[in-house]
């Protein structure tokens, strides 16, 4: 798959993300990109749906799969403002992603490289291209600024 398109899909992962923050929620938003076109959108919802699995990642894939009335998301690609932890990524295997774009990497929970490296893992039975770093640094603000003001409350 193309990098081409990175810089054109990542700001609206980002857009995603700010809608969490409006949202008091951790400001991460997930997009998933079928042949060019949005086929998922999310931004983290745990908070307000009661759901631990409520992830960016997770409710865009949820809602991909249901434009493609299909599980099984083969030839999409993923962009994430964040490095997506151990569930997202074990989500993003069991889809069949083909390609995951994030822009900051996460140091402490990351599964893409930071922490761990499963969606490379040649032991499972699925992998897919990894692009991190795009707009990491917008990405990274965000979070950034968002915990800032956490603790300054």
């Amino acid at each position: 798959m193309s990098n081409s398109n990175d810089s054109i899909f990542m700001p609206i992962a980002l857009d995603e993300a700010r809608r969490a923050q409006d949202e008091g929620e951790v400001p991460v938003g997930a997009i998933v990109v079928a042949n060019g076109q949005i086929i998922g959108a999310g931004h983290n919802r745990p908070i307000a749906s009661h759901d631990p699995a409520a992830h960016a990642e997770i409710l865009a894939m949820r809602a991909a799969a249901i434009v493609l009335a299909s599980y099984r998301l083969i030839d999409a690609a993923i962009y994430v403002t964040l490095e997506p932890c151990v569930m997202c990524v074990g989500a993003m295997i069991n889809a069949r992603i083909a390609r995951v774009v994030y822009g900051a990497r996460d140091e402490k929970a990351g599964a893409l490289g930071s922490v761990y490296d499963i969606g490379r893992d040649g032991r499972l039975n699925h992998r897919f291209e990894v692009t991190g770093g795009v707009m990491e640094a917008e990405c990274a603000a965000l979070m950034s600024e968002f915990f800032r003001a956490r603790r300054a409350t």
